[in-house]
């Protein structure tokens, strides 16, 4: 299931509500290009992010993701090839992000590989 960006999404927690904007940001002194990278959970449903639920154990395809510009390891890390963790595993709440700088002399290519649905905590 395909998700619209300009929709908020009201499902149940599924990747497809898991989306990866990636921008050019001013370069490094040295030239070096940089990128923002926002994720985002674009669900508003029970589902996916609401009462202490959501989506978590956000994994990005990254290759072989590196940076000239140290990004937080608790925010986006590479675990392996083609394997990048986001937000250290822990949910990103329903319409939400995390974002993180990189620089790089190309973009990478990052696309959401896997989730884990957390379910919702009540009292």
């Amino acid at each position: 299931m395909a998700v619209d960006p300009d929709r908020m999404g009201d499902g149940e927690c599924s990747k497809d509500y898991i989306v990866v904007y990636q921008a050019p940001t001013a370069p490094l002194i040295n030239g070096i290009p940089t990128y923002t990278v926002q994720v985002l959970n674009t669900c508003l449903g029970q589902g996916c992010g609401g009462a202490g639920g959501g989506i978590a154990a956000v994994h990005l395809r990254c290759g072989w993701f590196s940076s000239a510009r140290l990004v937080n390891p608790k925010v986006f890390r590479r675990l392996g090839f083609d394997d990048c963790l986001v937000n250290d595993g822990r949910p990103i709440p329903a319409g939400g992000a995390v974002s993180f700088q990189y620089a790089n002399t190309y973009p990478y290519r990052l696309s959401v590989s896997s989730v884990s649905c957390t379910p919702p905590k009540f009292p």
